[in-house]
């Protein structure tokens, strides 16, 4: 038999669910800072609050000591501080606190006084909705103009080294492309460019100059900007392709173009690389309204040689880049990418191979391979340079004085060990100007001899060994004849546990 309850009780009850409702609804409402992370860059230190949705905030500084000061209106914290990577930051420590029982208050405890900038980013393909504090060093520029400089080690006698820029693409808060096995191609586009400017500064008369030297992010322009900066002679973007199908592969380079994309591939491509800054990261700068702004530069006369340049150089790449890799074009695509839009630097664009496919992706993750890629990047760039060298460098000296390579074509029964005898050149400097990974050459082949242009490089090859059941990296490194240490530094292992199926560049003597 059922009882009725007083009244009392059931307005209390009321009352009560009323009051859990609205708590509930209040809490369904208030933003949530899911997930914090770091970056660091060369000028700044970035901190990034990964959001459920946007969120209105304010930023303020104080001094003594210093500090700064992030309030979130509406806004709960499920973030976690402790995890974050701090050093060569000027946080030395984050805390946090309810305010005004909605509020969130985060306070950076800071080591130096910093310029801070604060912008709110939306969701996109990859990230949800963001909110992004770059703390500026002091006395760093956080300025988008460029500023020229030069320093007197730039010119010697008319001798001046060719200066490269190398931008490897996204970075930071931007991975790229993900491929497979869960590969990120900021990371193996990072490796690649290393390596081209490891080979550049052995390159007597060559001078590389790294756009993005660790895991952060630089705007499309300040790309370009840190190229004028240096006063580069030349500008070259590495990055890798993603498809939705895997069997898509190989590698194609890019340069501008004035009129539209030369195929629908590049401009895909393009507009996929210069979306990147709102991944990445630049505020509420669009890219879409500076296309009117750029067109009176496209039509200098200026733009209309470095474009063919670009082009010139773009085809010795190619050429050289097919002895290593599968070309998905072999000829020069154009479409309008934001990063080579810059009237008096000879520019290209690079997608190494898709992280997307097996294949390509192996490679890809593969130090030997990116050390014979950026290899044959190197040699198709010096090439150009060795037809076209730019006036009062040292490669023009060498070229106007008799010096600079010369070309031997292969009669029959010449070897490489003897041409490079013959010449007096090493046979490493010899397969290195003309891209040979072996010791094969063919009748009527036209050789370049680099004479003293092309130092000595290491002569260093690479196997690749398939670890299987029961093998120990001791017991490679005995079987191959090479030290334990070399083959850890090659496959940068952190220790010497290795798996079934993996498999390891084994350096040769």
């Amino acid at each position: 038999m059922s009882r009725l309850l007083p009244s009392s009780l059931v307005l209390l009850f009321c009352c009560l669910g009323t009051l859990s409702s609205a708590v509930f609804s209040t809490m369904a409402q208030a933003t949530v800072v899911e997930n914090v992370r770091t970056y660091r860059a060369p000028e700044y230190t970035r901190l990034v609050f990964d959001l459920s949705e946007q969120v209105q905030h304010q930023v303020f500084s104080l001094e003594d000591p210093n500090r700064l000061v992030i309030d979130l209106s509406d806004a709960t914290l499920f973030a976690d501080f402790s995890d974050l990577n701090l050093s060569e930051t000027p946080i030395t420590n984050i805390r946090s606190a309810v305010r005004n029982n909605n509020d969130t208050r985060v306070v950076l405890d800071l080591n130096s006084v910093i310029q801070a900038r604060s912008f709110l980013l939306e969701e996109n393909d990859q990230y949800g909705n963001r909110l992004v504090i770059d703390l500026y060093d002091s006395g760093s520029s956080n300025s988008s103009e460029p500023v020229i400089t030069a320093s007197a080690d730039d010119i010697d006698d008319g001798k001046r080294d060719i200066v490269v820029a190398i931008s490897a693409g996204h970075g930071g808060d931007d991975p790229g492309a993900i491929g497979v096995d869960r590969i990120q191609e900021k990371r193996v586009v990072l490796a690649i460019a290393r390596q081209i400017e490891s080979i550049l500064k052995q390159m007597p008369g060559y001078r590389p100059v790294m756009v993005r030297d660790g895991d952060y992010y630089v705007d499309l322009r300040g790309r370009t900007n840190i190229a004028h900066q240096n006063n580069a002679d030349f500008f070259i973007a590495i990055h890798a392709d993603a498809f939705t199908s895997s069997s898509a592969r190989g590698a194609t380079v890019y340069a501008l173009s004035q009129r539209g994309a030369t195929s629908e591939q590049a401009r895909r491509m393009a507009a996929k690389e210069n979306g990147a800054d709102l991944i990445g990261g630049v505020g509420s700068v669009s890219l879409a309204d500076k296309d009117e702004v750029l067109a009176s530069v496209l039509l200098d006369l200026s733009m209309t040689a470095s474009i063919a340049s670009s082009l010139e150089a773009g085809d010795k790449i190619i050429s050289s880049l097919s002895n290593v890799t599968r070309m998905r074009r072999t000829n020069v695509e154009q479409a309008a990418f934001v990063v080579l839009k810059q009237a008096d630097i000879p520019s290209l664009l690079i997608e190494s191979g898709y992280i997307t496919n097996p294949t390509d992706a192996r490679n890809l993750n593969s130090s030997s391979y990116q050390q014979q890629f950026a290899s044959a990047v190197v040699s198709g760039i010096t090439s150009y340079f060795y037809e076209t060298p730019p006036r009062g460098t040292m490669i023009a000296w060498h070229k106007n004085n008799g010096g600079g390579p010369s070309s031997y074509v292969v009669s029959r029964g010449d070897n490489l060990s003897e041409i490079a005898e013959r010449f007096n050149v090493s046979l490493t400097a010899l397969k290195a100007a003309n891209n040979i990974s072996g010791s094969v050459i063919h009748l009527g082949q036209e050789l370049i001899i680099p004479n003293a242009l092309i130092p000595v490089l290491a002569a260093v090859s690479f196997r690749e060994h398939v670890v299987s059941s029961g093998e120990s990296l001791s017991q490679i490194a005995e079987d191959y004849a090479t030290p334990m240490q070399r083959i850890r530094e090659t496959n940068q292992l952190n220790s010497d546990t290795i798996w079934v199926g993996q498999i390891l560049s084994i350096p040769s003597q």
